[in-house]
């Protein structure tokens, strides 16, 4: 690495609450808070996304996509209302060890 830090790779998830879209950089394994973006009541397209993580300072890793998963607010009610949630692995534009 010759005495560079290695650029270190994060998960982005997105999900909604309330009916607004919040975008988030998990920062596993730091003391760093987390990193987030707040959306309107619309599906953030693609390249609200990528404007959103980029005001975050991240990127998506190249070959990177977005993957949707369903998860619900009570999981234990096969009643409850669905969750979504996108995910899509990142790292820092600026080439940030955080």
């Amino acid at each position: 690495m010759n005495g560079q830090n290695a650029v270190r790779e994060f998960t982005a998830q997105m999900s909604v609450r309330d009916g607004r879209w919040r975008l988030y950089v998990a920062l596993l394994n730091t003391t760093e808070r987390w990193p987030d973006y707040r959306f309107g009541r619309t599906v953030p397209t693609f390249t609200d996304r990528t404007d959103a993580l980029s005001v975050l300072g991240f990127e998506p890793v190249p070959g990177a996509e977005w993957e949707w998963s369903e998860d619900s607010e009570a999981p234990d009610d096969s009643a409850s209302p669905v969750v979504l949630i996108a995910a899509i692995r990142v790292c820092s534009w600026l080439g940030v060890s955080v």
